[in-house]
């Protein structure tokens, strides 16, 4: 599991004009079972997603699509972790520990 950590680095005014196109590729990616939560940060600085992938590889590829990203008004720091406990609701994604 993965947690997504967008920062702005253009003017809110920029970030606001690819606003949409950013939220329609959100709804692709919720449609395609990628996404499990997003939202803006307090304050309003980024954004959060927690997400779901194969590898960390296929999550950088998807970021990168992004038109956020595409349009160079906010970076991502991706933060990797196996999600070992979750709510009952969240069941289905949770994951075994890799052996030590």
């Amino acid at each position: 599991m993965f947690i997504l950590e967008l920062t702005y680095i253009a003017p809110a005014e920029r970030v606001d004009i690819v606003l949409a196109d950013h939220v329609a590729w959100l709804e692709k990616q919720y449609e395609a079972g990628v996404f499990i939560a997003s939202g803006r940060k307090v304050p309003r600085d980024g954004g959060v997603i927690v997400a779901v992938g194969e590898d960390r590889a296929a999550i950088e590829a998807l970021v990168a699509t992004d038109p956020f990203t595409v349009e160079k008004v906010a970076n991502y720091r991706i933060i990797e972790f196996l999600a070992t406990k979750t709510a009952p609701s969240l069941s289905s994604y949770r994951q075994q520990p890799l052996p030590i």
